[in-house]
C-alpha cells in the first residue's frame, strides 16, 4: 500500500508493508504542499493542494505531475475531496477548497476547474474570518456524500458548515447546532447520511446530512479537535485528535494532545495514545488515516514528523523508521 505524506512543503511517498515503511522518496518537492487526496476509484490518481501554487495532479501514483490548465483562480488550495459516486469517463469528480473561501470542481482530473460561485452568496459570508489572518478565511475541509453525487459539505474556517444538495449550484447556510470552526468533516459509505465534525470547539455528529446535530463529547477533557478518521469497515469506530488549545496544538513544545477512539455510536471517547511520554510524542497528531481493507489499522503522523501505526485500533503501537520534517496530511492508496 502506498502512503502519500505531506510535510507542508514536499510530498513523500512510501510503501507500507507488514508494519514497515520502505521505498520512501520525495515525489513532489518544494511545492508548499498542504493537502492530498486519492481518487477512490483509481489509486494511481492523486491530487495535491499547495499554499500558493494551486493544485498538482498525477495519473501514475506520483511519478509525474501536472498543474491546472484553466479555471482555478485562487492559488492557495487548503482542502480536497474526490467523489466515489460522481464519475466521468472513469475519473472521480474532484473538489478543491481555497483561501479566500471558494470551492472549485473538476471533472477531468484537475485540468480544468469551475468555481461554484453560489457558496459566496450565503448570508453568513460577511462574518467569515480566520483568526490568525482575520482579513481572510478558507475552505478547511470538504466532505462528499458517498452515494448522492449532489451532496457536498464544506467547512469554512472560521464560518461554519455549509451544505449543498445539487453539486454546489445552491447552498444551505451554517446550522447553529454544528460547530463553526470545522477542521475536518467526514462521511462513510456504511452510514450514508451521517456526517462527523472535528472542530476547534469540539466534536459533533449529524445523522441526517446536517439538518440536525448532536455534540459527541462524552469523555473529553479538552476540546480543540483537529483531525479524524473512520474505520473502513465500521462507521461506529472512529478516531479524533484533540488538544487543550490552538496554542498548544500548533506550538513547538508540549502539544497537550490526545488521540481518542470511539467504538459505539455515542459511546464516549477513550484515549489510545499509549505510545510514550517523551516531548516529541506528546505533540499534536496532525494527520491520521485508516487503511483501506484493514479493520483496526490506523496510521498517525505527529507534528514534527513522527509516524506511528496500530493494527488493533490503538491497543498497541509501533513507530515507523521514517524521518520526515513534518506531517500535515496523509492519504493511503491501496
Amino acid at each position: 500500500m502506498n502512503i502519500f505524506a505531506v510535510t507542508g512543503n514536499d510530498v513523500v511517498r512510501f510503501t507500507l508493508t507488514d508494519g514497515w515503511a520502505t521505498d520512501a522518496q520525495t515525489v513532489l518537492a518544494h511545492a508548499g504542499a498542504r493537502c492530498v487526496a486519492v481518487d477512490p476509484g483509481d489509486p494511481r490518481r492523486v491530487y495535491v493542494g499547495t499554499f500558493d501554487s494551486g493544485t498538482f495532479s498525477s495519473d501514475d501514483g506520483g511519478e509525474s505531475w501536472r498543474t491546472a490548465e484553466e479555471g482555478l483562480e485562487d492559488e492557495r488550495v487548503l482542502s480536497l475531496g474526490v467523489s466515489s459516486c460522481d464519475v466521468h469517463s472513469g475519473t472521480g469528480v474532484v473538489y478543491a477548497g481555497t483561501e479566500p473561501s471558494n470551492l472549485y470542481r473538476s471533472e477531468d482530473g484537475g485540468r480544468r476547474w469551475e468555481r461554484l460561485s453560489a457558496l459566496r452568496d450565503l448570508p453568513s459570508k460577511p462574518t467569515w474570518s480566520f483568526p490568525p489572518r482575520p482579513w481572510t478565511h478558507h475552505v478547511s475541509t470538504i466532505a462528499l456524500h458517498p452515494t448522492d453525487p449532489g451532496g457536498i459539505l464544506v467547512g469554512i474556517e472560521l464560518g461554519g458548515v455549509m451544505r449543498s444538495r445539487d453539486r454546489g449550484a445552491s447552498w444551505i447556510d451554517h446550522n447553529r447546532e454544528a460547530h463553526r470552526d470545522a477542521h475536518r468533516l467526514l462521511t462513510h459509505p456504511l452510514a450514508r447520511d451521517r456526517v462527523y465534525e472535528i472542530a476547534g470547539q469540539g466534536i459533533a455528529v449529524s445523522d441526517d446530512r446536517g439538518d440536525t446535530w448532536r455534540r459527541d463529547e462524552e469523555g473529553l477533557d479538552r476540546h480543540y479537535a483537529w483531525v479524524g478518521a473512520i474505520d473502513p469497515d465500521d462507521p461506529d469506530l472512529w478516531y479524533a485528535s484533540i488538544s487543550r488549545s490552538p496554542y498548544a496544538a500548533h506550538g513547538g513544545g508540549d502539544g497537550q494532545a490526545r488521540l481518542l477512539r470511539q467504538e459505539a455510536k455515542g459511546g464516549g471517547w477513550t484515549p489510545i495514545d499509549g505510545w510514550g511520554d517523551d516531548a516529541p510524542l506528546r505533540r499534536m497528531p496532525y494527520a491520521i488515516t485508516t487503511l483501506p481493507g484493514r479493520h483496526g489499522a490506523l496510521l498517525v503522523g505527529l507534528r514534527g514528523g513522527t509516524m506511528l501505526l496500530t493494527t488493533d485500533a490503538g491497543d498497541t503501537w509501533s513507530r515507523l523508521a521514517l524521518e520526515l520534517s513534518d506531517v500535515v496530511d496523509m492519504a493511503a492508496a491501496p
